[in-house]
């Protein structure tokens, strides 16, 4: 029993940030910002006024697929938000941009995350391998093993939170100083970028919460062991 309200609930958290973000989105989806720029011409003024003009802006496919390229160095932002003028459009343009001051001012948690990022997705991905030799065979070396190697990713989803509230903030920051939303729209552009953040922190949330039951599984195997 406890272990199905376990699995309900690393199943049910990200769900509902998910659509706590495209409810919160779609509804700012429709109020047009007062300058009525598009979320490519917010990208682009940002980008220019901190000095960043060899940083493009493109568009890329996909719903919310918008990110921050730093190896290419480009701004690549979905064809809704690209074109679009409405709150939430501007609110993501600038975030992603907000990645962008972030690279171009050497952010020490960005370049920590950017660090990590083979290490985790190395050991994340083999990790899950001597968790279910140690699971299955009760071996807890086997296990140790695993959630030393799954520890890289849990810490890769904690180094990710402090990056992105850093470049909401950013974000937020910069609408408000160049004049692009008014101030209401400044607050509904905040509750874009922290519902959007709900997805970072329940993540984070699911991968502690996996690795402590693993550990207390294998504090379990030691204790019958001995």
């Amino acid at each position: 029993m406890n272990y199905l309200i376990y699995f309900l609930i690393i199943l049910i958290v990200p769900i509902l940030a998910q659509l706590k973000v495209k409810s919160t989105f779609a509804k700012y989806s429709k109020v047009d910002s007062t300058s009525r720029m598009t979320g490519a011409e917010v990208a682009r003024k940002i980008l220019d006024d901190n000095g960043l003009f060899s940083v493009q802006v493109v568009e890329t496919e996909g719903y919310l697929s918008d990110h921050y390229d730093p190896r290419s160095k480009v701004v690549r932002l979905s064809t809704d938000n690209y074109y679009g003028t409405s709150v939430s459009g501007t609110a993501v343009a600038a975030h992603e941009v907000g990645h962008a001051l972030q690279d171009s001012q050497d952010y020490a948690f960005l370049r920590f995350r950017h660090s990590l990022v083979p290490v985790a997705s190395f050991s994340s991905n083999l990790s899950w391998i001597f968790v279910m030799i140690g699971l299955l065979t009760s071996a807890s070396n086997m296990l140790l093993i695993g959630i030393i190697l799954l520890s890289a990713g849990v810490l890769f989803q904690f180094v990710t939170l402090p990056v992105e509230f850093n470049a909401s903030s950013r974000a937020l920051k910069q609408i408000k100083n160049l004049h692009i939303v008014s101030s209401e729209e400044n607050v509904y552009a905040k509750r874009v970028l922290d519902a959007a953040a709900l997805t970072y922190v329940a993540a984070a949330a699911v991968a502690v919460a996996e690795l402590l039951r693993l550990v207390l599984i294998y504090t379990g195997i030691n204790n019958r062991d001995e």
